[in-house]
């Protein structure tokens, strides 16, 4: 069986950073969305897809066992990479990964989840997605009190209830599926899925056949449609060529550039070997000699631009080169400050407030602040028949509180007052999310 595949991403048009990574290592695909204040989020997402690759880089035979166990891996390496920095506590990422596997003597495609990234499949033209959210809106899409068609639009629709790097373990979602020739598979952050309805995924799926066209299409399409947060695409097809549609195990990592996606490469993961699936092209004007993957000869200057080089003047005087870098440091440091204290300030506190008729115990502001999502600390026994019926709006906004015990003191004082005004005791208990 052969896999042939093209990705691509771009930072949207409201961001101020892309968080979101893309990971394309025969036979591995992850899509990875960060998340966290400053540069957290990027991080997050970074050592996540780092993590994975060369956890499944060094199996000793690919099965899907061997993702799952990439996946936490994965998960243990963000929580630890957050313990390390103190404005990186807090960060977390989705990811969802596709692998070609080894089960029961047949190949096989695993998939790996956790988050709201998504992984679709599109057999005999027909697109189903084949990954579950780990969110709000799909858990009360799935208790039925929520519709389908709602939950797109719902003002918790970013509560995510399960992530990566958020606690030092986590369950992930596994599936096999069992490939055949003409299949198309889509890995994507929630940057696509909130733009482009999947009507018009699986037209654009279906219009072209090469797997980067397909890619950079999505991601063009969600830019027109609003572009609202990152978007990243990785399109992975099944092919019966007998010849190999890539020459050797490769890692790419996209990065959103001022005019244009370009895929560059990145630093190495341990047990997978680093290279280019395509070069960006050349910005109009340049010479358009661009470098060779690193480990070749194309890297080495030749002595004539080496000479060239030597003779051409310092544009800068070393006072204006020293006062620049000096702005520079200064400059990125404010930034720094002023991300950790946003960053300290939306995920400072907490607030209760209703998944469904369940009282929720959430951490950060209500309907969540920037790039931060609100995520539950805690579930109560409560619902909405055990609280008087005027506090209920006052839970639908969010009672904010300073702290998780402020938070639990709230919804023990709810229950006293119920079971004041009605003469009955009540018992309440809250357990982790």
């Amino acid at each position: 069986m052969r896999l042939r595949a093209g990705a691509a991403t771009d930072i949207g048009l409201v961001r101020a950073t892309n968080q979101d990574q893309l990971l394309v290592a025969f036979p591995l695909f992850a899509v990875a969305d960060g998340m966290g204040g400053h540069a957290a989020g990027e991080v997050a997402s970074r050592v996540a897809v780092e993590a994975l690759g060369a956890a499944f880089g060094e199996l000793a035979a690919p099965t899907p066992e061997g993702l799952g166990a990439a996946a936490r891996a994965a998960n243990r390496a963000v929580w630890d990479h957050a313990q390390t920095e103190p404005e990186l506590r807090g960060m977390g990422t989705t990811l969802v990964a596709i692998a070609l596997v080894e089960a029961d003597g047949s190949e096989e495609l695993a998939v790996a989840n956790v988050g709201d990234s998504r992984a679709y499949r599109m057999h005999d033209s027909a697109l189903e997605q084949i990954t579950v959210d780990h969110s709000l809106v799909q858990e009360l899409v799935d208790e039925g009190q929520l519709a389908e068609e709602e939950a797109a639009y719902h003002p918790q629709r970013h509560v995510l209830t399960r992530a990566l790097g958020v606690d030092a373990a986590v369950t992930v979602d596994l599936m096999e599926v069992s490939p055949t020739p003409g299949d198309r598979f889509l890995l994507c952050s929630d940057g696509l899925v909130r733009e482009v309805g999947d009507d018009q995924v699986a037209s654009i799926l279906r219009r072209f056949s090469d797997p980067d066209d397909s890619a950079r299409e999505l991601v063009a399409q969600a830019k027109h449609n609003g572009g609202n947060d990152n978007i990243t695409v990785v399109v992975v097809d099944v092919v019966a060529d007998e010849e190999p549609t890539v020459a050797d195990d490769g890692l790419v990592a996209a990065k959103e550039e001022e005019k244009g996606t370009a895929v560059v490469p990145p630093s190495p993961v341990r047990g997978v070997r680093t290279r280019w699936l395509r070069r960006p092209a050349s910005p109009a004007g340049s010479r358009g000699d661009q470098p060779s993957p690193a480990g070749s000869r194309g890297d080495q200057p030749s002595p004539a631009d080496a000479v060239g080089r030597q003779s051409r003047p310092a544009p800068l005087s070393g006072v204006l080169s020293i006062r620049v870098v000096a702005f520079l440091v200064l400059f990125v440091g404010i930034l720094a400050l002023a991300g950790a204290g946003v960053g300290l300030y939306a995920r400072g506190t907490y607030y209760v407030g209703l998944s469904g008729t369940q009282l929720i115990i959430f951490q950060g502001r209500p309907g969540g602040l920037l790039w931060f999502r609100p995520t539950i600390a805690a579930r109560t026994s409560l619902t909405t028949a055990d609280v008087l019926p005027y506090q209920i709006p006052v839970l639908r906004a969010g009672q904010e509180e300073g702290s998780l015990a402020g938070a639990q003191a709230y919804v023990r004082n709810l229950a006293t007052e119920y079971s004041q005004a009605r003469g009955v005791t009540t018992t309440t208990g809250t357990s982790a999310p």
